[in-house]
């Protein structure tokens, strides 16, 4: 057993000899394509005077923390798939789980934030004006980023000051419940405060968003056919990347705490990949292809550098 180790090593990595290149090759299209995907989303809200309103500033948010939350999974995670030894060192690991679990808390405020937007815009527009000034979008966005921020690092503070028994996690990244189970320690303080504050902030959220959009569907309920269009076409791309976080959240907690770490390594991939893979692809596509408004800027600057090159 290895006490106070310097180091973490992946186990889930296998040799795949030649084919860990072609693994590689296709994570690395992935990974072009997430930055690609959400940059062009940045660049066509940035761009767009039309389009610096509080839901595309929202969207522009979004796409920033998939950005993010890539930037902490696939560099480490490209050079894993070629390399021979999977170590990581403790600094390397508690920077991982730090980025990665703030990216999940980022996501899950900004769509609170958008859920709020959305209510006031359907269900009260007289007032929509009055309340979503750009003040107000500064300080849903400076919560949305500082409350996960200061949760996770309670957590990861936590975390760094707990001795380990052991250095073997059965994960292709550092996350916090793993290296919780290899301490030598009581553990049930941060058990407590981890959950504390996971179950708290989920259920708050989600309970606020699924309110919210209970009172848009009896407000589209007794609305017109074409006020309903509208609506649907502006909530359509929300409720899909709720639907879609929702999935990942509970592939994170089944991971945790559902301990599928004896049955499946293949289910444990599947799972850290969905989570860190569907919703920073779902979030562009989804908001780039349904929203007319971001899909015509995308297009139009396409044409005119397609011309230009011409």
């Amino acid at each position: 057993m290895d006490l106070n180790p310097s180091y973490f090593q992946f186990t889930l990595f296998a040799d795949y000899g030649p084919l860990r290149y072609l693994f590689f090759s296709l994570c690395l299209l992935i990974y072009m394509t997430i930055i690609s995907a959400n940059v062009s989303i940045i660049l066509a809200v940035c761009s767009e005077k039309s389009l610096h309103q509080p839901m595309y500033i929202f969207i522009c948010c979004l796409c920033f923390n998939s950005l993010y939350g890539s930037f902490g999974f696939f560099p480490r995670f490209l050079m894993d798939l070629v390399s021979d030894t999977h170590f990581i060192s403790l600094p390397a690991c508690f920077t991982q789980v730090y980025i990665i679990n703030t990216y999940a808390g980022h996501e899950l405020t900004l769509l609170t934030a958008m859920a709020y937007d959305r209510f006031v815009a359907i269900c009260q527009p007289l007032l929509y004006h009055s309340k979503m000034t750009s003040r107000m979008v500064q300080y849903l966005v400076i919560f949305s980023m500082i409350y996960p921020a200061c949760v996770v690092g309670l957590c990861v503070y936590l975390l760094i000051f707990m001795p380990f028994c052991g250095n073997k996690l059965h994960r292709i990244f550092c996350t916090n419940w793993p290296l919780v189970q290899l301490s030598c320690e009581d553990t049930t303080m941060n058990n407590i405060t981890g959950q504390a504050f996971t179950i708290t902030t989920i259920f708050i959220t989600m309970t606020f968003i699924l309110y919210t959009y209970l009172r848009i569907m009896l407000v589209c309920r007794r609305s017109s056919n074409e006020f309903r269009g509208k609506a649907l076409q502006t909530c359509l791309p929300h409720i899909v990347t709720f639907v879609n976080y929702c999935i990942s959240v509970y592939s994170e907690f089944a991971l945790t705490r559902l301990k599928f770490d004896k049955k499946d390594s293949f289910l444990i991939v599947v799972l850290s990949l969905e989570y860190l893979i569907i919703p920073p692809l779902n979030n562009p596509l989804v908001y780039g292809l349904n929203l007319p408004q971001i899909r015509g800027v995308i297009f139009r600057s396409f044409k005119f550098h397609k011309v230009t090159l011409t």
